[in-house]
């Protein structure tokens, strides 16, 4: 919910890019970042420090402010957070209620949501590190569009996406928010800590539109989700094999193939050689 409202900043500032690219957070050595967003004449940066266990606000002209992290209720937060932005002369609104999330009580008002436990937090950022690093990886063999690698604070994933160039056919099914981020042909891969649907952390694949028996291809390691309706290698399976960062490649790698070939991408002209 912290990391909702924080991007949430970024999203109230940062001009429209394509597919919602000026919404997400990155990963930086100690946590996540919204990277600089403008302000008027100014710029600033919000940082969570999953090390140290701090939020940290800077400013361009060098002015910062430390909010530290421990348990405590999403409005507490809020109050403090956006007390801190109206310090610097920032004034935020924001929707204050939660996307992509079962509880749509308002960040202002959530006293219930109040657990910071720091031994996850900190095995949640070494995990973070080592997935950007091999998504950053798998990226760079192609050479077509294709997104950064960014954590998306609703849904909590860490994702990278490649596309084909052609545009997606319209899909009446998707909202508005769905349309943007899906309006051209995808192949996307990335790591998940899971939810109540599904409570496992796992890294997962899809392609959007869904090529007819991409279900059934041979995507390796991992295998087919039928509920979640995507490729799923769960977190504590790559663990255990033998080279933990050569199967999650490949599993990136074969569930990008298996989507491209079924849909025709040009991959002649999208990979490198």
């Amino acid at each position: 919910m912290w990391a909702q409202i924080v991007g949430k900043t970024r999203m109230a500032f940062e001009p429209r890019q394509n597919h919602w690219w000026n919404v997400t957070l990155y990963v930086t050595p100690v946590g996540l970042t919204t990277a600089t967003i403008p302000y008027r004449d100014s710029t600033f940066v919000v940082d969570f420090d999953f090390v140290l266990h701090r939020l940290v606000v800077r400013m361009n002209d060098g002015r910062e402010h430390v909010i530290p992290l421990y348990a405590r209720s999403v409005a507490d937060f809020y109050r403090e957070y956006m007390a801190s932005l109206q310090m610097f002369g920032i004034e935020l609104k924001i929707d204050r209620t939660p996307c992509e999330f079962d509880d749509t009580t308002p960040c202002d008002a959530d006293h219930h949501h109040a657990s910071y436990d720091r031994a996850e937090v900190e095995k949640f950022q070494r995990i973070l590190v080592k997935c950007d690093r091999l998504f950053k990886k798998f990226r760079s063999r192609f050479i077509g569009k294709s997104s950064p690698v960014h954590f998306f604070w609703g849904s909590f994933d860490l994702a990278v996406t490649r596309f084909s160039g052609r545009p997606a056919p319209p899909n009446p099914a998707l909202d508005s928010m769905m349309r943007e981020a899906y309006s051209h042909e995808v192949s996307s891969c990335g790591f998940w800590p899971g939810d109540r649907r599904f409570p496992n952390a796992a890294f997962y694949a899809y392609a959007l539109p869904t090529p007819d028996g991409f279900s059934s291809q041979p995507v390796r390691p991992g295998g087919w989700d039928s509920n979640l309706g995507e490729f799923i290698l769960k977190y504590n399976d790559a663990r255990g094999m033998e080279s933990p960062e050569t199967a999650i490649l490949d599993f990136c790698q074969t569930s990008y193939e298996a989507a491209a070939n079924l849909a025709h991408w040009d991959r002649s002209s999208l990979e490198r050689k």
